[in-house]
């Protein structure tokens, strides 16, 4: 995991927890047909790594198509895939917020705007697309499913949790973190209140209150890795004085 690499070049030791699995939905060959020909979309939004992965297959190897990712992460896998990004968040913030203020996207009144995504991602770029007049079709080529870890994986973390080991979770997304708080036992939640919660932004802040977590937040302007590593330094730099 990049940002576990990340986190031990700093100095950190880091313990994995998967929350989510991904699977692979949909019959390649069914969708592209059902999308007809992509030349006829004027963007084709990549909604992040995982939808590259399991969805640049649809491209078919078109090298003159306009395609946007919502982010770093998933500008460089369409990249390595051999593919250029041409619309991307102009302000350095990674969201559906953000691409949209770029101006390929701003008025897209009367485009045809192809989606390639998970099943069950924000909804909001699709609405927001077509409240502005664009006509909009989805394409889902992923799923997101709870991980569900055995008795002995969730013991072993909450040895670790009592044992002084973890003083930092991270919760890319609210998905994941509901997750965590899914499988938790109560002598695991009870740890999980105990330490900070690293997070990218106020929406994830906010959704974690509403769900009932206490714990001190860490807040990273957005879910890149380079930007969870710095809010981590910058915080643990606070606290000890250094």
């Amino acid at each position: 995991m990049p940002l576990c690499r990340l986190l031990e070049m700093q100095g950190a030791s880091t313990l994995r927890l998967p929350a989510v699995e991904i699977k692979p939905i949909g019959n390649r060959r069914e969708t592209a047909a059902q999308l007809g020909a992509l030349t006829e979309f004027d963007v084709i939004i990549f909604t992040s790594s995982n939808a590259v992965r399991f969805g640049a297959s649809l491209l078919h190897q078109q090298r003159d198509l306009t395609l946007a990712a919502i982010g770093p992460a998933t500008a460089r896998a369409l990249n390595q895939a051999g593919y250029r990004v041409a619309v991307q968040p102009p302000d350095g913030t990674f969201d559906s917020e953000s691409l949209l203020r770029h101006p390929r996207l701003e008025h897209p009144a009367g485009c045809r705007i192809l989606i390639i995504k998970g099943s069950s991602g924000r909804p909001f770029l699709e609405q927001e697309l077509a409240h502005r007049g664009a006509h909009v079709v989805a394409a889902d080529v992923y799923q997101r499913v709870p991980a569900t870890p055995g008795h002995a994986v969730l013991a072993a973390v909450l040895a670790s949790f009592t044992a002084g080991a973890v003083q930092v979770i991270t919760a890319t997304s609210l998905e994941i973190a509901g997750n965590l708080l899914a499988m938790a036992t109560p002598a695991l939640r009870d740890e999980f209140e105990r330490v900070h919660w690293l997070v990218p932004g106020e929406r994830i802040a906010a959704g974690l209150r509403e769900r009932g977590l206490a714990s001190p937040l860490v807040l990273a302007p957005s879910a890149e890795d380079h930007d969870l590593v710095a809010a981590l330094i910058r915080w643990r730099s606070s606290v000890s004085g250094a």
